[in-house]
């Protein structure tokens, strides 16, 4: 589903340039679920945004679906990602003028019919169907990082990214959140690969792989320390 090959990301702060992602090599089959832990500053994020076409590599290709994502056209790769890639940010981005289901309709609005009834089937799908006319302000942080899940799968995409889903939740909703990611990705059997602090959370997965100073190696839970 997913071929990363030699990826590179470097970022010059003032006379020195630091390289995040060192030759990066990644294979994921459809429907796998991958964990990438490791220390803050490791690179992971810029990894899981350059996987999800939002961050272009210096060097190297990245090909979902058989689709080779940097080559396409802007418009060409906007309409890729938004019909096969959903993506769960950190700290959710929802608009806080739109409520609930405004939010889950925002990728709809891209060329997809029935956005208002697959808007409230991602809310019902993530347990928030009651809470579709709530804005933002309204809503717990886990309530609000449902709405985020519901956002990213509204179009069942063929891959689920998530940076940090429970990063800003409790112990209890952070396994809450991580169970219904993992659950909804298995069931439309989406390929998802998740970018966590906690080793913890990672058991869930069906592998596990650790990042450090701009690398990857796969790596077993018990085994996840610097």
């Amino acid at each position: 589903m997913i071929e990363a090959t030699n990826l590179h990301r470097s970022y010059r702060i003032g006379p020195k340039s630091i390289e995040v992602l060192h030759g990066v090599d990644l294979h994921l089959k459809k429907g796998e679920c991958v964990f990438l832990c490791g220390p803050s500053g490791a690179g992971k994020t810029t990894l899981l945004y350059t996987l999800a076409g939002l961050e272009r590599p210096q060097q190297g290709s990245v090909v979902i679906a058989g689709t080779d994502l940097y080559a396409l056209g802007g418009r060409r790769q906007a309409a890729f990602r938004n019909r096969h890639i959903g993506y769960i940010f950190q700290n959710y981005l929802l608009l806080p003028e739109l409520t609930a289901l405004e939010n889950v309709m925002v990728p709809g609005a891209i060329g997809r019919a029935d956005t208002r009834e697959a808007a409230l089937e991602a809310l019902k799908r993530v347990g928030l169907e009651q809470r579709a006319d709530h804005l933002p302000s309204e809503l717990s942080g886990g309530e609000q990082q449902r709405v985020a899940i519901a956002r990213a799968i509204v179009g069942r995409p063929s891959v689920l990214f998530a940076d940090e889903p429970t990063g800003n939740l409790d112990t209890r909703n952070s396994e809450e959140v991580m169970a219904l990611l993992t659950g909804l990705a298995r069931e439309s059997e989406s390929t998802l690969v998740v970018v966590t602090h906690n080793p913890a959370l990672s058991g869930r997965g069906d592998r596990t792989l650790w990042m450090c100073d701009g690398s990857i190696e796969e790596r077993r839970p018990g085994e996840l320390v610097g």
